[in-house]
């Protein structure tokens, strides 16, 4: 009779341990998923819409999209660094920049490999890749395999999202 007593306190202990270790495991993923996520620089909403206009937040925040044409870098022609307007992230060269006629600006590649991130989107009933600030998660616009080599992208940005800093000639 003891060995069998003994076997029941083993099996309660053993479902006991199981009941009460699954349960804070669950918990520790989530505590140190954070963590392991991308660097991210996040600002909250009150702050960043008093940093950028209505549109910057609507693009950048709310994955919004400028009507095309209208931005203010779709024309531009400007030797420099185009920057990611909520945290300041280098994204796209002007070396890179081609006119796609599509009525954002486009970039064949981006600045560094690790600078922008993609995504799927699959709004509006399309699946497209979404293009997004890997620094601050900042909507970019999307990437499409439809560009010149040697690359075969095109990455149309949303000026909204873009800062641009001039080359300096004085090097």
């Amino acid at each position: 009779m003891g060995l069998t007593i003994q076997k029941l306190f083993s099996v309660i202990s053993v479902t006991s341990v199981a009941k009460i270790a699954l349960p804070l495991s669950i918990l520790l993923c989530l505590l140190l998923y954070p963590l392991a996520m991308p660097n991210k620089t996040e600002k909250p909403n009150d702050e960043l819409r008093t940093k950028l206009t209505p549109e910057q937040f609507h693009v950048t925040q709310e994955k919004g999209t400028e009507p095309a044409f209208t931005g203010k870098y779709w024309n531009h022609h400007a030797a420099g660094m185009y920057r990611c307007v909520v945290c300041g992230a280098e994204l796209f060269t002007s070396d890179a920049k081609f006119d796609s006629g599509c009525g954002w600006p486009s970039f064949s590649a981006a600045a560094d490999d690790k600078v922008v991130a993609t995504q799927t989107d699959t709004s509006y009933g399309m699946a497209r890749d979404e293009i997004i600030c890997h620094k601050c998660g900042a909507h970019l616009g999307h990437v499409f395999p439809d560009g010149p080599q040697p690359t075969g992208l095109r990455y149309c940005v949303n000026s909204a999202s873009l800062d641009f800093e001039p080359k300096n000639e004085q090097k």
